[in-house]
């Protein structure tokens, strides 16, 4: 007990209370960091407390909680490493200044962005596994006194279980996403996949996805190929009043036209050669189900009014019998292709294309979800581990670095495959980057070729073949290319590219046909 001799029982009691509570709440890192800066200033009677973490890349500090009169208005400044605070996280050490403005490591920052004046401060580290992960800091004790030994006595034993509170509730959010994950596997069973979700832009798609799963509406899911839009379609069953009824894939790509009329529609024996049994199609093992059509735009155009009369009439003949099969069935497509080009260009039907495309939903690529990057490949690479038998436990910081930079032209499908490589090649308990065989300048790369792009438009625009140079004309041909791009991106769908443009979908069209894109 010599170390808690000038502690109060009061204060003491405190400490207990405070331990207790740290040690029982994990589910709210936030919540929990600012219940330990309320208690610190009641035990040591200040006016202001903040806690700052360590930025690993560039050693600056950045507050993530500030209690006080001008604490809404600090949390948005960085504080760089010269500073009080730079030289507890690099020293491990804490320290007491009652003369503030006379320190020589006080930067005045925060107090020249805010007006508020640091007179007397501790600044204490808090400390996971012995490092520095940040600083707490009291400002101003009351009654214009200065800190003392005390204070900084029970402060150390604070920012001690400080420390070890926030690594557990790290953990246990860590742990939560994977229960989540796992949960999620669980409840869908082994035909489904996991969804793995962070990023604010699929959590919002997922929103739209619990609106149109009540109801039977055919829905045309688009994006680039390896975004993993048969899981979306998935999503869209498991919330459906339908979940307890099948769910049927078929990849309209992967079968001649012959085969595929069989797969969807089914036979009768002694309809071609190798019928020697009555069969059923997918549309009849689906029924009161969700029957997935991938790569709708490689669906021969002999079958597309087949699948017409489906979708509109809910009936349809087996190949070689007269019998009409009544079904109910929903279905949900999807392609990589852009299927209004291909309207235009006759190789798709218009009415099938407005059928399908009642309800459309893109898929963003990963590239424009960084936020889904690592839960993906922390969720891979714990596949992949147990795969090959190795016992890693996560990526190097500088592999994880690359994983977020690099731009992903293959998407979730390219990831999965370098999380197996770097499995397969990399030794544990780390995936280091070298493992991952991925070109970790391919975002500097890109913005180059975006670069250039721009400037051979500017040079194409600047120099063309009929010498108009007018900024009217300049401003069109790059407004054609622009737009084009756009629609190309959302497959061709006017009102999504609306939405991205910021415009009305009327007003679209009006540009489409006042620029002759086609």
């Amino acid at each position: 007990m010599g170390e808690l001799t000038s502690l109060t029982l009061e204060k003491l009691k405190t400490l207990i209370e405070i331990n207790g509570r740290i040690n029982s709440n994990y589910s709210d890192v936030k919540a929990l960091l600012v219940y330990i800066l309320e208690s610190a200033m009641r035990l040591v009677e200040c006016e202001s407390s903040s806690l700052l973490l360590v930025n690993k890349e560039d050693g600056t500090l950045r507050f993530v909680v500030a209690l006080g009169p001008k604490g809404a208005e600090a949390k948005n400044i960085i504080v760089e490493k010269n500073s009080i605070a730079g030289w507890v996280v690099e020293n491990n050490k804490h320290v007491i200044v009652n003369n503030v403005g006379l320190d020589p490591r006080f930067s005045d920052t925060v107090q020249n962005k805010t007006g508020y004046v640091t007179k007397t401060m501790i600044a204490i580290p808090m400390r996971v596994k012995g490092q520095c992960i940040g600083v707490i800091e009291l400002i101003n004790k009351s009654g214009s006194r200065g800190f003392c030994n005390s204070d900084l006595e029970i402060l150390n034993l604070l920012a001690s279980q400080a420390g070890i509170a926030y690594l557990n509730a790290d953990s246990y959010r860590s742990a939560k996403d994977n229960f989540s994950v796992l949960q999620n596997n669980i409840v869908s069973g082994s035909d489904y996949h996991p969804f793995v979700a962070k990023s604010p832009v699929v959590l919002d798609l997922l929103h739209v996805i619990d609106e149109v799963a009540k109801a039977n509406t055919t829905i045309l899911i688009t994006g680039e190929s390896g975004v993993g839009k048969e899981l979306f379609a998935e999503q869209i069953h498991l919330r459906s009043n339908r979940v307890g009824k099948p769910f049927l894939r078929v990849n309209c790509a992967a079968l001649s036209s012959a085969l595929l009329e069989s797969e969807l529609f089914g036979h009768v024996k002694g309809a071609f050669t190798d019928a020697v049994s009555d069969r059923k199609g997918r549309f009849e093992a689906a029924e009161g189900g969700t029957l997935f059509l991938d790569e709708i735009g490689e669906l021969p155009l002999e079958l597309q009014s087949k699948l017409l009369r489906v979708l509109q009439n809910h009936t349809f003949e087996r190949v070689g019998s007269n019998e009409t099969i009544s079904v109910d069935v929903r279905i949900i497509a999807a392609t990589n292709r852009n299927l209004e080009k291909m309207v235009s260009e006759g190789s798709f039907r218009s009415d099938l294309y407005y059928r399908l495309n009642v309800m459309p939903l893109n898929v963003p690529p990963l590239r424009e979800r960084k936020e889904d990057v690592l839960p993906l490949a922390k969720f891979f690479l714990a596949e992949f581990a147990n795969e090959t038998k190795k016992n890693f436990e996560s990526f190097s910081a500088a592999a994880e670095k690359a994983l977020l930079e690099y731009y992903w032209p293959g998407n979730i499908r390219e990831l999965e495959n370098s999380i197996e490589r770097a499995c397969v090649l990399g030794k544990p308990p780390l995936i280091q980057t070298e493992d991952l065989r991925i070109n970790s300048n391919a975002s500097s790369v890109q913005k180059n070729k975006t670069q250039d792009s721009f400037e051979e438009i500017a040079d194409e625009i600047a120099n063309p073949a009929d010498g108009d140079r007018t900024l009217k004309t300049a401003l069109n041909k790059f407004k054609t290319a622009y737009i084009k791009k756009i629609l190309d991106s959302t497959s061709w769908n006017q009102t999504e590219a609306g939405k991205i443009l910021g415009i009305q979908r009327t007003y679209v069209s009006r540009l489409l046909n006042e620029l002759k894109i086609r």
